[in-house]
Order: C-alpha cells, then structure tokens, then sequence
C-alpha cells in the first residue's frame, strides 16, 4: 500500500486579530501606549544609559530590540509584545520629552498620521 498524503489534525498558524483592527497606526499606538506606560520609561532609561556612555546616534530599533532581550514583558492591546509598527511614535516621543536628544535619532516623515 503507498501511503497518500499525510492528513494531520494541524491548523495553520494564523496571527490572532487584534482588537484594534481597522484603527490607524497612530491610533493604535495611542492605546497602546496608554495600556504599556512602562514601555516609553525604559526607552527613556535606555536613552539615558546610551548618552551617559557618550554615544553620539541611538537607534530606536536598537532599544526595541534591548527591551525584547532585557524584559520579555508581557504587554496589553496587541498581539506582539513590542510593535515595529510603533518604533517611529516611540522617538519622537522621546524627542518630545527630550529636546536635547534630536541629535541621537534621525527621524523620517510619516507616511500615516
């Protein structure tokens, strides 16, 4: 007997929807910051670190990346723990409280608002 395709009882992986589907990236990343205070105060302290070690440019995606490493956190109102989506609202916002760091990021226009 040759054996016919192999049936398993496996679903594909699917992404789960997220409750805030249909809103815009701006929109997302206001609740979710709401929701995820702690996230802005590590890249704050971050931020802070990198300057006191006298580097000149800081990457946002870098410190995305720190906090995955450090923290594994669980975070609320998104299916990922930390957005990519988000990275842009993360430094700008940081350059906001922060004036005296326009020099470390470079940031980009927004194609979204």
């Amino acid at each position: 007997m040759v054996p016919t395709q192999l049936e398993l009882p496996i679903a594909p992986l699917r992404h789960p929807e997220s409750p805030s589907a249909g809103l815009s990236i701006q929109e997302r990343f206001e609740a979710f910051h709401q929701l995820n205070p702690w996230i802005l105060e590590q890249l704050e302290a971050l931020t802070s670190d990198c300057v006191d070690r006298g580097l000149k440019r800081v990457g946002i995606g870098m410190l995305f990346e720190v906090l995955r490493w450090q923290y594994g956190r669980a975070t609320y109102g998104e299916p990922w723990r930390l957005n990519n989506d988000f990275r842009s609202r993360y430094a700008r916002m940081l350059l906001e409280l922060h004036p005296e760091w326009s020099s470390l990021f470079e940031t980009r226009g927004l194609r979204t608002a």
